[in-house]
């Protein structure tokens, strides 16, 4: 696994994301993945399955995928394409993502505890509650 610049050319990204923490992103351009080092303690199934989500997001969208945590340990999901690429499909993109978001949810639940405990050192019983209330309120909907 090689790192690769996500986007080299764009101040703008570079401002935008100054406080994120990227855990993995794909390049369909370079055809490379990438996995921070950092998350490297993560289970492998972990590792895996996002290595999986951003290589079929660049291989089915193109473009570049990312998924990175916010300083609040949120997780985000960034794509970016070439002003040329004629390929990169945006519609596409985003309803990739929604399903993502929705099919592994559970998934990305757990990566934003772990983080959140890991680096912001938040109390875990407490982010456990706050996700099972969560889930409650979303199953009365």
């Amino acid at each position: 696994m090689e790192s690769f610049d996500f986007n080299e050319n764009s101040e703008e990204y570079a401002v935008q994301d100054k406080y994120r923490i990227v855990i993995c992103g794909a390049n369909s351009y370079d055809k490379k993945y990438y996995f921070n080092k950092k998350f490297d303690n993560l289970p492998t199934n972990i590792k895996e399955e996002l290595h999986i989500i951003c290589v079929l997001f660049t291989e089915e969208c193109g473009g570049v995928f990312t998924i990175s945590f916010t300083p609040f340990g949120h997780i985000e999901f960034d794509t970016q394409h070439e002003e040329d690429d004629l390929f990169y499909d945006e519609i596409s993109a985003r309803l990739l993502i929604k399903e993502i978001r929705r099919k592994k949810r559970e998934m990305l639940d757990a990566l934003s505890i772990y983080f959140r405990v890991t680096f912001l050192h938040q109390n875990p019983a407490d982010l456990i509650e706050d996700y099972e209330e969560d889930e409650e309120a979303a199953d009365h909907v």
